[in-house]
């Protein structure tokens, strides 16, 4: 027998929003995203979350965000990820999750984010959670700058390709490892283990669950760090059992409605 590993999907799974939700905000207050990306961008989102599990859909949300991304400074997007990782994602981790990462490490497991969203926001929110292993998107860089293409899409069937390579260099048995998702479009990452569950899962992946008889887990409380320190145990990772994400896209577009609502000259 290999050793065992847990791969954790990070958007809706681990935190309670989106990461792009998170930093897009930031991104668009440091000028990296315009008014015009803000209509392009929640429009591309849309498009990937209406058909977002076929292949071609994947590659079109893929070339937009590269293309969106191109010439940004990598530099400064770790700075305002750094900025802004304790206020924008730390009170979004859902206890529930926090709690399992916690029980696996315990039980002698490596715990891998696996995530759509870019390395530079995925590693960091990693750290935050003491895990030192993700698989991520990775974006072309040239001189310090992101290129507009893109090394590695960490979606759908190639989540499945780098957990077979992280599997295969550790000695991981996956028929003894876990996977845990919201998406259906991690279909093939959560078949790929032998003890899939789904988390807070969207209606095809619900049915999905049903059919194989893979546990629902329900996580309901995002608390802040320092709170599950100070109250620990959290919410009993038992209690969430009911049975046995990508792009900027959203986080610009509220982001845009909440910039005009708050500079509008009377309160909402």
């Amino acid at each position: 027998m290999g050793r065992s590993a847990a791969f954790f999907d990070l958007d809706k799974t681990v935190i309670a929003k989106s990461s792009a939700l998170a930093f897009g905000r930031p991104f668009y207050r440091d000028g990296l995203i315009t008014r015009r990306d803000v209509v392009k961008s929640a429009y591309a989102q849309l498009m990937f979350r209406l058909g977002g599990t076929d292949e071609q859909t994947m590659a079109r949300t893929r070339d937009y965000l590269a293309a969106l991304c191109k010439g940004w400074q990598v530099e400064q997007v770790r700075q305002i990820v750094a900025e802004t990782l304790h206020e924008l994602i730390n009170p979004y981790v859902y206890a529930e999750a926090a709690a399992l990462i916690e029980e696996h490490q315990a039980a002698g497991r490596d715990v891998v984010l696996v995530s759509a969203s870019g390395e530079e926001m995925v590693r960091p929110i990693g750290v935050l959670l003491g895990i030192t292993d993700v698989i991520a998107t990775r974006m072309g860089v040239v001189d310090g700058r992101y290129s507009g293409e893109v090394e590695f899409y960490a979606a759908g069937p190639s989540k499945v390709d780098a957990v077979g390579e992280l599997a295969a260099e550790r000695g991981y048995d996956l028929a003894d490892s876990y996977a845990y998702s919201d998406s259906y479009s991690d279909r093939p990452l959560l078949e790929c283990v032998g003890h899939p569950s789904v988390v807070n899962p969207d209606r095809q992946l619900r049915r999905l669950a049903v059919e194989n008889s893979w546990p629902v887990l329900e996580f309901r409380h995002p608390i802040p760090l320092g709170r599950r320190l100070r109250e620990r145990p959290a919410v009993p990772v038992a209690a969430a059992a009911l049975g046995v994400g990508v792009g900027v896209a959203i986080g610009i577009a509220w982001y845009g409605r909440h910039r005009r609502t708050r500079t509008a000259p009377a309160p909402a």
